[in-house]
């Protein structure tokens, strides 16, 4: 199919030409791995990478200078059907496996993370009516998603309570028919931008009732009253992305939009995790390619001692360790979407894939500045603003020190299941 058709296939309303029956790019068969992309899979890359080529980094430095949101970027990649991927088909989404969204991640971050994170924020919105949500929930908060260029938001995080989940002071009190919110929020991307969040709020009031029954999950309307979207903060790097801080005061949302029941919210909230965490390592991923790719650009053309950089030991070899880690990421990112495709949880593979992802971004932007000189200590060189756009890998759905915890915890239960 040619590309040209293939995106006209993609334009809305007809959002499912990018098929849920893709293929998983990791292929598990007798004779061991297959690694190869199937030729839909292949399509939605060209796809993305053409859109990213034309539409994201001619403007990246832009939005990473002014902080303005990308709707115009979000409006045009919901056009082709490159935003909702993980919304189920009988609802008309596309139903991208977990494999094929990874793929289209990588190229948006290669792009520019801060937009990738904008459009992938709402995926995370999403999930957790996606995996809990009643067909009635879904047909209206995933459906108004897909009927115009909205964007959704995970409103879990506060001022006091980021890893420690169990922190949680967000109160919703039953009162009929209603929930009472009262509550602040904090770090939530897409804050002020969302037309629906997804809230977690402790509804049993006993400071001894475990989190996995403590809390409840609820999806909450922007337009709600007493809902109150903070200032735009200003971040260190992945500026293009919203985030706000979220007031709740005497925020009335109806049962009819608990998720589950009461207690389910902490299971919703992790389980989402497992979904969105390889997206997220995916993101890394890309960002970590195209610090490579500009330092191998630059080290060709840049020159010392009468020849290209690259020609040093001192040099090539660090290139070489950045592809070491490039490639190696984008594998344990593969084999956790490959997990969670196939029905397994895959929370351990998903933490490591997360931890490894984000801290060899991290180093690989480093590493990339260091190649560049004195130059990549400059704005006027896309090397500084991929290093302040990586840090945050580190932090965001799980710091690299949570994941390891995960992933201790795990073998450890897998040590004592076998003894």
């Amino acid at each position: 199919m040619a590309l040209s058709q293939f995106m006209k296939l993609a334009a809305r309303p007809a959002c499912r030409a990018l098929s849920s029956k893709a293929a998983p790019a990791l292929d598990v068969s007798s004779t061991g791995p297959c690694f190869a992309l199937t030729d839909e899979q292949r399509e939605i890359v060209d796809l993305t990478k053409k859109f990213v080529r034309e539409e994201i980094i001619p403007v990246a430095a832009h939005h990473d200078k002014t902080g303005e949101y990308p709707w115009a970027i979000i409006k045009k990649a919901w056009e082709l059907g490159l935003t909702n991927s993980h919304i189920p088909a009988d609802i008309g989404g596309t139903e991208m496996s977990i494999v094929t969204s990874c793929l289209v991640a990588e190229q948006f971050a290669y792009g520019c993370t801060g937009i990738m994170t904008a459009i992938e924020a709402s995926g995370l919105g999403q999930t957790p009516v996606i995996i809990a949500g009643n067909k009635e929930q879904q047909k209206k908060y995933l459906g108004r998603l897909l009927e115009e260029p909205l964007v959704a938001a995970y409103c879990v995080t506060e001022p006091g309570a980021g890893s420690d989940v169990n922190g949680v002071r967000t109160r919703a009190e039953k009162k009929g028919d209603e929930y009472i919110l009262n509550g602040q929020k904090m770090w939530i991307t897409n804050g002020g931008v969302a037309n629906w969040y997804f809230v977690l709020a402790r509804t049993n009031p006993d400071p001894k009732c475990p989190a996995s029954k403590a809390f409840t999950g609820f999806i909450v309307e922007r337009d709600t009253p007493g809902l109150t979207p903070g200032r735009k903060e200003q971040n260190m790097g992945q500026r293009a992305s919203d985030t706000r801080g979220i007031t709740f005061e005497d925020v009335r949302v109806p049962k009819e939009n608990v998720l589950v029941g009461e207690g389910a919210g902490f299971k919703i909230a992790m389980g989402t995790f497992d979904k969105t965490r390889p997206p997220v390592a995916a993101g890394a991923v890309g960002l970590a390619q195209r610090c490579l790719d500009e330092a191998l650009k630059y080290s060709l053309e840049r020159k010392a001692f009468g020849v290209p950089i690259a020609a040093h030991q001192a040099v090539s070899f660090m290139l070489a360790d950045m592809a070491i880690g490039v490639e190696t990421a984008r594998l344990i990112t593969m084999k956790s979407a490959w997990e969670v495709d196939q029905g397994r949880r895959n929370s351990y593979y998903a933490s490591i894939a997360k931890c490894y992802a984000s801290d060899i971004a991290n180093k690989i932007a480093t590493d990339a500045v260091q190649v560049f000189g004195g130059n990549g200590f400059n704005s006027e060189y896309p090397v500084e603003k991929l290093m302040r756009d990586a840090k945050i890998y580190q932090i965001y759905e799980g710091t690299s020190q949570i994941q390891r915890l995960i992933i201790s915890r795990n073998m450890i239960d897998a040590a004592k299941q076998q003894a």
